[in-house]
């Protein structure tokens, strides 16, 4: 966790509506997108839980839990649409 710490990024469960799947990764200083570190690319996770275990194996306890709807990714409109929560792990 250090090196995310250390890089300004948030560990970040992002979750589409509609989708059965969850996306793992990090949201950097720019509001991108990446995976946790240069090493580690996005992961693609089956379920919320998954998702959880995932970045404890990482030795994180906190991350960002954003939920998104497909229209919002379509349109490109701002987060505005989006829920975001800080979760514990």
């Amino acid at each position: 966790m250090n090196n995310i710490l250390n890089t300004e990024m948030m560990p970040t469960i992002m979750a589409i509506a509609e989708s059965s799947h969850y996306l793992v990764g990090a949201v950097d200083s720019s509001n991108n997108f990446i995976g946790l570190t240069e090493v580690i690319d996005v992961e693609v996770l089956n379920s919320l839980a998954d998702a959880k275990q995932y970045l404890r194996s990482h030795n994180i306890v906190t991350a960002a839990l954003e939920f998104q709807s497909a229209y919002d990714e379509m349109c490109g409109t701002d987060t505005v649409g989006s829920c975001r929560q800080i979760i514990n792990l």
